[in-house]
Protein backbone atom coordinates (compact mmCIF):
# COMPACT_ATOMS: atom_id res chain seq x y z
CA UNK A 1 0.00 0.00 0.00
CA UNK A 2 1.51 3.38 -1.01
CA UNK A 3 2.36 5.82 1.71
CA UNK A 4 0.39 8.96 2.38
CA UNK A 5 3.39 11.08 1.30
CA UNK A 6 3.50 9.33 -2.13
CA UNK A 7 -0.17 10.18 -2.75
CA UNK A 8 0.45 13.82 -1.91
CA UNK A 9 3.45 14.07 -4.27
CA UNK A 10 1.51 12.40 -7.12
CA UNK A 11 -1.51 14.63 -6.50
CA UNK A 12 0.64 17.76 -6.53
CA UNK A 13 2.33 16.66 -9.77
CA UNK A 14 -1.01 16.05 -11.47
CA UNK A 15 -2.28 19.40 -10.18
CA UNK A 16 0.72 21.29 -11.60
CA UNK A 17 0.40 19.46 -14.91
CA UNK A 18 -3.30 20.35 -15.08
CA UNK A 19 -2.60 24.01 -14.30
CA UNK A 20 0.09 24.09 -17.00
CA UNK A 21 -2.25 22.64 -19.60
CA UNK A 22 -5.01 25.10 -18.66
CA UNK A 23 -2.54 28.00 -18.91
CA UNK A 24 -1.36 26.81 -22.33
CA UNK A 25 -4.95 26.43 -23.51
CA UNK A 26 -5.68 29.97 -22.29
CA UNK A 27 -2.97 31.38 -24.53
CA UNK A 28 -5.38 31.16 -27.45
CA UNK A 29 -3.02 29.31 -29.77
CA UNK A 30 0.05 31.44 -29.05
CA UNK A 31 3.23 29.55 -28.34
CA UNK A 32 6.04 31.25 -26.45
CA UNK A 33 9.38 31.32 -28.26
CA UNK A 34 12.37 30.49 -26.04
CA UNK A 35 13.99 33.84 -26.93
CA UNK A 36 10.99 35.94 -25.99
CA UNK A 37 9.31 36.31 -29.37
CA UNK A 38 5.75 35.01 -29.58
CA UNK A 39 4.69 32.95 -32.57
CA UNK A 40 1.13 32.08 -33.40
CA UNK A 41 0.34 28.42 -33.90
CA UNK A 42 -1.83 29.50 -36.80
CA UNK A 43 0.92 31.59 -38.45
CA UNK A 44 2.51 30.82 -41.81
CA UNK A 45 4.89 27.86 -41.85
CA UNK A 46 8.52 28.53 -40.99
CA UNK A 47 9.53 27.73 -44.57
CA UNK A 48 7.52 30.69 -45.92
CA UNK A 49 9.59 33.44 -47.50
CA UNK A 50 8.84 37.12 -47.96
CA UNK A 51 8.99 37.18 -51.76
CA UNK A 52 7.67 35.19 -54.71
CA UNK A 53 8.90 31.63 -54.24
CA UNK A 54 9.20 30.96 -57.96
CA UNK A 55 11.36 34.04 -58.53
CA UNK A 56 13.46 33.13 -55.49
CA UNK A 57 14.09 29.54 -56.61
CA UNK A 58 14.65 30.63 -60.23
CA UNK A 59 17.23 33.19 -59.10
CA UNK A 60 19.17 30.58 -57.15
CA UNK A 61 18.92 28.11 -60.05
CA UNK A 62 20.00 30.65 -62.68
CA UNK A 63 22.96 31.94 -60.69
CA UNK A 64 24.02 28.51 -59.40
CA UNK A 65 27.24 28.65 -61.41
CA UNK A 66 28.39 31.68 -59.37
CA UNK A 67 29.49 31.41 -55.73
CA UNK A 68 26.81 32.69 -53.37
CA UNK A 69 27.88 35.45 -50.97
CA UNK A 70 24.52 36.24 -49.37
CA UNK A 71 20.87 35.26 -49.72
CA UNK A 72 18.00 36.86 -47.80
CA UNK A 73 14.69 35.13 -48.58
CA UNK A 74 12.69 37.58 -46.46
CA UNK A 75 14.14 40.73 -48.02
CA UNK A 76 14.45 39.16 -51.46
CA UNK A 77 18.14 39.87 -52.02
CA UNK A 78 20.68 37.49 -53.56
CA UNK A 79 24.31 38.58 -53.79
CA UNK A 80 26.91 36.47 -55.51
CA UNK A 81 30.62 36.53 -54.94
CA UNK A 82 33.05 37.20 -57.77
CA UNK A 83 32.97 34.64 -60.55
CA UNK A 84 35.86 34.16 -62.98
CA UNK A 85 35.10 32.36 -66.21
CA UNK A 86 37.91 29.83 -66.82
CA UNK A 87 37.91 30.80 -70.49
CA UNK A 88 38.52 34.49 -69.63
CA UNK A 89 40.63 34.62 -66.47
CA UNK A 90 41.33 38.35 -66.90
CA UNK A 91 37.75 39.41 -66.03
CA UNK A 92 35.32 38.61 -63.23
CA UNK A 93 31.65 39.22 -62.54
CA UNK A 94 29.43 39.68 -59.53
CA UNK A 95 25.61 39.95 -59.45
CA UNK A 96 23.00 41.35 -57.11
CA UNK A 97 19.36 40.39 -57.56
CA UNK A 98 16.48 42.17 -55.87
CA UNK A 99 13.09 40.47 -55.86
CA UNK A 100 10.68 43.34 -55.41
CA UNK A 101 7.26 41.70 -55.38
CA UNK A 102 5.43 38.71 -53.96
CA UNK A 103 3.82 38.15 -57.35
CA UNK A 104 5.41 36.55 -60.39
CA UNK A 105 5.84 39.68 -62.52
CA UNK A 106 8.54 40.91 -64.86
CA UNK A 107 8.84 44.22 -63.01
CA UNK A 108 9.22 42.40 -59.70
CA UNK A 109 12.87 41.69 -60.39
CA UNK A 110 15.97 43.86 -60.62
CA UNK A 111 19.41 42.50 -61.55
CA UNK A 112 22.67 44.44 -61.31
CA UNK A 113 25.88 42.97 -62.72
CA UNK A 114 29.34 44.23 -61.80
CA UNK A 115 32.46 43.59 -63.83
CA UNK A 116 36.14 43.94 -63.03
CA UNK A 117 39.12 43.45 -65.31
CA UNK A 118 42.60 42.39 -64.27
CA UNK A 119 45.14 45.22 -64.32
CA UNK A 120 47.99 42.75 -64.90
CA UNK A 121 49.62 43.49 -61.53
CA UNK A 122 47.38 41.19 -59.48
CA UNK A 123 44.66 43.79 -58.92
CA UNK A 124 41.23 44.40 -60.38
CA UNK A 125 39.78 47.52 -61.99
CA UNK A 126 36.06 48.25 -62.31
CA UNK A 127 34.81 47.99 -65.86
CA UNK A 128 31.40 48.77 -67.36
CA UNK A 129 29.12 45.88 -68.28
CA UNK A 130 26.85 45.79 -71.28
CA UNK A 131 23.31 46.86 -70.35
CA UNK A 132 22.05 43.74 -72.08
CA UNK A 133 23.82 41.51 -69.52
CA UNK A 134 21.46 42.43 -66.68
CA UNK A 135 18.46 42.13 -68.99
CA UNK A 136 19.57 38.69 -70.17
CA UNK A 137 19.91 37.44 -66.59
CA UNK A 138 16.51 38.90 -65.67
CA UNK A 139 14.94 37.13 -68.65
CA UNK A 140 16.65 33.85 -67.74
CA UNK A 141 15.33 34.10 -64.16
CA UNK A 142 11.81 34.94 -65.35
CA UNK A 143 11.82 32.05 -67.82
CA UNK A 144 12.96 29.63 -65.11
CA UNK A 145 10.33 30.98 -62.68
CA UNK A 146 7.58 30.39 -65.26
CA UNK A 147 8.87 26.84 -65.81
CA UNK A 148 8.80 26.17 -62.07
CA UNK A 149 5.28 27.54 -61.77
CA UNK A 150 4.01 25.46 -64.69
CA UNK A 151 5.62 22.29 -63.36
CA UNK A 152 4.04 22.95 -59.97
CA UNK A 153 0.59 23.45 -61.51
CA UNK A 154 0.82 20.24 -63.52
CA UNK A 155 2.11 17.99 -60.94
Amino acid sequence: MPSRRGWIVRGAGIGFLSLGLIALWGCGGRIAHPFGRGASARAAPAAAIGVNGYLWRATLDTLAFMPLASADPFGGVVITDWYINPEKPDERFKATVYILDARLRADGLNVTVFKEVSNGAGGWVTSPTAAQTSTDIENAILTRARQLRLSNLRG
